[in-house]
Parts: C-alpha cells; structure tokens; sequence
C-alpha cells in the first residue's frame, strides 16, 4: 500500500489526459483533508485513490467545478468511512492515536489563510476524535480549509444553518481542549531532549520537572505489542513510566530526534533498523503536556 502522498495516484502522468492533469492539481489539497479526517496516512491515501477512481469515472462535461467536486467526493468518502470505524474503534485494544506523519517536507499542508493551516500535532488529531464525523468534516472544511458555509452544506448534504451549528460545536469542544500557549520550535525541541536525556540517564528529578501537572501519557499498543493499557497522569506517574521504559525496552535501541505531525519527536528503531515506535509531544515550551507512544505496528509499516 503506498502511503506517501509526495507521489502520484496510481494514476497515469499527467500530461497527456486533461482529465487526469485536473485530479492531479487538486490532489495535495485532497491529501490535506482525507488525514485531518481520518488521522491515518494508509486510511487517506485509501479515500485519495476511492476519489481518483469516481473522478475517472464520471465525464468531465458531468462536472461543473472541478475542485468542488472532488472535495466534496473525497469528503463524503471520508465521513462514510469515519462512521463505519466507530464500532471499530470501540472494540479497539488499549488508548487509540492517530497514525504518525513522519519528516516535515512531504505533509500537506492546509490552507494558507486558516487559524489552524500548519497544524498536524498528534494533540488536534486526538481532540478531533471527540467530534462526530459531520461536525469534523464542517469544521475541517469551513475553519481550516476556508470553504464557505454554502460550499460546507453541499458536501454534507445539510443546510447552511445546521452546518453552522456543527461548526459552533465543534469548536466549543475544541476550545474546551485546546492548550492556550503553543510552544515555539525551539524551546519544544529543548525541551524533548531533556525528556530523552532524563530518561537515558534515569534522572528522576529531571523528568519530574519537565511535566506538567496534568500531563497524560498514551500509548497505541492496539493489542498488538505490550503497552500501557490505560491513560497515565500526571508527573510521578510519567516519571516511573518513562525510567521503566528505558530500562527495559528504550536502552537497547537506537533513536533518533525527527519531526512528528509537525513538531518535534522521537523515532525508536531495533538494530536491524526497523522501527518499533514512534514518540510526539505536546509542549507548552514550559513543559510536557503529552506525551503519545505510538506502538501498533499496523500504524508504522512503511516509515
């Protein structure tokens, strides 16, 4: 399954089919929606190819705007696929967190214009799970892709009022979450490599101050690897975990610092350079907020 949205469909090059040229110059923005919905670069790439195959099946002179189209396709596709996980997710094993976006480069990114146009963090994946799949897509759409409310009603196939409601709810529980202070690049790196340092040298006094005092610690086993089976809290808790997991799992691999979603993380690699887990943080550049351990094999494939 190819899963890197850098490359193309499998589609032919754009070039010779005007028709295929058109998906291919939307396909970005395509990308951008379908992980923000679905928190998963495999489940993504999947509704970015269910779109392609609709687009190449339906005649051009059928198709009034072409981007609309295509938007409102692949959204429809994705909430379709975020209400039939639901059960999925309530039988799931252990904490769930959204598949990792490794590297900086090849993310897309939203729009320019919007509050929220650069923000990948693992923190907004995992509050945009509390939303139903219609108040994630109308609020994805108007508030970070800057579609209008009436563009916002055609793809749900709701009126412009109802829509507006599901934008007001959603961002009532996106503020009820949303941290107020958002560390810079700088002092969130900092601050991750003394989270490592502490844990490599079992510092306890070390990682103790670096939490803050309603930090969480996730980790996505999905009944898969070994992993906590429940959320941890707060900075004692962390502390014994963190000096726990270097001791027995972390010492003997290699890691490297990369960016996670967009802010700094950890990459845990065996010897044989297969990755074992992936690490992203939530920093409000003071201390750790969060710390989310992403484990399931199922969601690292292909890093």
């Amino acid at each position: 399954m190819n899963t890197d949205f850098s490359a193309p469909s499998p589609a032919p090059a754009p070039g010779g089919d005007p028709h295929t040229a058109v998906f291919q110059r939307h396909r970005a923005r395509l990308a951008a929606i379908a992980y923000r919905m679905l928190g998963s670069r495999a489940d993504a790439d999947d509704a970015v190819q269910d779109a392609w195959l609709r687009w190449q099946a339906t005649p051009a002179e059928r198709i009034e705007t072409a981007e609309a189209w295509l938007v409102a396709t692949l959204t429809r596709l994705c909430v379709d696929r975020l209400r039939s996980a639901r059960t999925e997710r309530e039988a799931y094993s252990g904490p769930w967190l959204p598949g990792p976006w490794i590297g900086a480069e090849a993310a897309p990114a939203a729009d320019a214009r919007a509050e929220l146009a650069s923000d990948l963090s693992v923190a907004l994946l995992v509050l945009l799970e509390r939303l139903t799949p219609d108040e994630r897509a109308a609020f994805l759409l108007h508030d970070v892709f800057d579609s209008d409310y009436p563009e916002v009603a055609s793809v749900l196939g709701r009126s412009e009022a109802a829509c507006r409601q599901l934008v007001h709810r959603a961002r009532t529980q996106m503020r009820q979450h949303k941290a107020r202070f958002t560390a810079t690049p700088e002092a969130a790196r900092a601050l991750v490599a003394r989270f490592l340092e502490g844990m490599r040298t079992q510092n306890h006094a070390e990682l103790l101050a670096l939490f803050s005092e309603d930090a969480l610690w996730t980790a996505d086993g999905g009944g898969r690897v070994r992993a906590a089976s429940k959320v941890l809290r707060g900075p004692r808790a962390l502390t014994r975990l963190a000096v726990a997991v270097w001791r027995h799992y972390l010492g003997g691999h290699r890691i490297e610092a990369t960016p996670v979603n967009g802010g700094p993380g950890l990459l845990v690699r065996a010897a044989d350079g297969s990755v074992q887990s992936v690490m992203a943080f939530d920093t409000d550049g003071v201390r750790i907020r969060a710390v989310y351990s992403m484990l399931n094999p199922d969601k690292l494939r292909g890093l």
